[in-house]
């Protein structure tokens, strides 16, 4: 038996058939299921744990249709229009959904009806019944006020009003129905009934092209995975090239025999109309992934999926081959990504900002490449850095000894527990901040280039002017200094 705290209170939140023999329902607080029974083993409910397990049990079920929803905290929604031939009509695939999930441990109850909701209803009281369209409201009339699903307030003022049944509700006005227990109520009686509907909201969006290999017996080898997706890779380039389009992003989907899916993404600088290049994407993925595919007892089936694609513009060579020199970078690109992750794997681009911090953008090289080659770098002068390669992510604060002198850079400064003697300065770079982007005021920087006693060079800047930070008390503070980055 599961129990939970609800209004301040332990409630029976779920419970087995031994239990509900006993008399015991969902509800009934612990209190009163202990005196009734006071041997009885009680479980704490974890919500998070559950929803997990039913984003497991939904990826399992995308092998019958791509469009599952969730219905928590236990249901789920599938949409099986145009997919129920495909494994030899609604009662066999709803026979062979659920003898798999019964194999798996799970009491499942399943229903077919001609909107969501419906199906829902019926599931909740009788198993295994499919309704054909516009018979819906005949099937759930008969039902009690229970299954709609509604809430245990509303199922209480029902009762008292002598209404036992969907069908009774369902003979009253409308109007009443809605003055008395709202608007929501009757949308969920109507659409129970069949004479509303309310569309399912998928947890993944259909994805533009999907093939997929079923095997009769179970595979666990790496051979024949690969080859299955390698196979898989030229029916979907040859189904993508009719329209003439190619994949930007790329899923392989592994089921396993004990419900188990695994899913490995790949994605594209530029849209691939090339079988090979798909294949060779998936096993630099297979080779870097931390957690190595483990196929269990075996996958029944493999799925591989174009989530994004793009039309592919043919372009015709110049003489000098960059548009082939273009392509090979970018296939390198996509290969480092595959291997190490796309976020690791980066491209600068300017931004139109005087702010140090704010004058560069780190973007994935795999979708700016383009727009990097194209980017428009402020000129210098001569080859002299005026700032550093190596700029940190968060200036560092240094102790400083600090000058009399306004406008000077310190004599010598400790960064990282290490004295550093200047000997050579250039500056001041005055930048002052972006006031109108904070809303209070922040202080102007004066920038140095620096060079110790031992040549290295550092890019130090103080954080306000001399006389221009107070405190609280409107008393005059010395400001900071930071290095804000190394030259090479």
């Amino acid at each position: 038996m599961i129990a939970a705290k609800e209004s301040n209170a332990w409630q029976i939140t779920a419970l087995n058939d031994a239990a509900a023999k006993l008399g015991l329902e969902i509800g009934l607080p612990l209190a009163n299921a202990r005196a009734v029974c006071p041997d009885i083993d009680v479980c704490d409910a974890d919500p998070v744990a559950d929803a997990e397990l039913l984003n497991a049990i939904a990826d399992w079920c995308d092998r019958f249709t791509p469009l599952v929803a969730l219905d928590p905290p236990h249901g789920l929604f599938l949409d099986i229009t145009g997919c129920a031939h495909l494994f030899g009509g609604e009662a066999t695939l709803m026979k062979q959904l659920c003898a798999t999930l019964h194999r798996q441990g799970f009491i499942v109850s399943a229903a077919i009806a001609g909107t969501s909701i419906c199906a829902r209803t019926l599931s909740r009281y009788a198993h295994g019944r499919i309704v054909a369209a516009g018979d819906e409201s005949k099937a759930v009339m008969p039902l009690p006020l229970y299954a709609l699903g509604a809430d245990d307030a509303i199922i209480r003022g029902l009762r008292r009003a002598g209404l036992r049944t969907i069908g009774d509700v369902a003979g009253r006005g409308r109007h009443e129905i809605t003055a008395r227990f709202g608007t929501a109520f009757t949308a969920l009686l109507e659409q129970a009934l069949g004479q509303g509907d309310n569309p399912i909201s998928p947890r993944k969006p259909l994805p533009d092209y999907i093939v997929e290999k079923r095997f009769p017996e179970p595979v666990a080898t790496d051979a024949v995975i690969a080859s299955t997706l390698n196979a898989l890779a030229r029916m979907l380039i040859a189904a993508m090239e009719k329209q003439g389009k190619g994949a930007r992003h790329l899923e392989a989907s592994f089921f396993r025999t004990d419900g188990v899916v695994r899913v490995i993404a790949a994605q594209t600088g530029q849209a691939v109309n090339r079988s090979e290049v798909i294949d060779r994407l998936f096993r630099e993925r297979l080779d870097a992934i931390a957690d190595p595919l483990d196929p269990g007892f075996g996958f029944d089936m493999i799925r591989l999926s174009a989530s994004h694609t793009e039309i592919v513009v043919q372009q015709q060579s110049d003489l000098d081959t960059n548009i082939h020199a273009n392509d090979e970078l970018l296939a390198l690109v996509d290969r480092i990504a595959a291997r190490i992750g796309m976020r690791r794997v980066l491209i600068y681009l300017p931004v139109d900002s005087h702010l140090p911090e704010r004058a560069v953008m780190a973007l994935p090289a795999q979708h700016h490449l383009a727009a990097a080659m194209q980017a428009a770098w402020p000129a210098r002068e001569d080859d002299t850095p005026l700032r550093p390669l190596r700029m940190f992510e968060q200036p560092e604060q240094i102790k400083v000894d600090h000058a009399e002198v306004p406008d000077k850079p310190p004599k010598s400064f400790t960064w990282r527990r290490m004295e550093h003697v200047v000997l050579r300065a250039e500056g001041p770079e005055r930048i002052a901040m972006e006031w109108w982007r904070a809303q209070e005021q922040q202080p102007t920087r004066d920038y140095f280039r620096v060079e110790d006693k031992q040549g290295q060079r550092f890019w130090i800047y103080r954080d306000g002017l001399y006389g221009e930070i107070r405190d609280k008390e409107n008393e005059l503070i010395e400001p900071k200094w930071f290095v804000h980055g190394v030259f090479a």
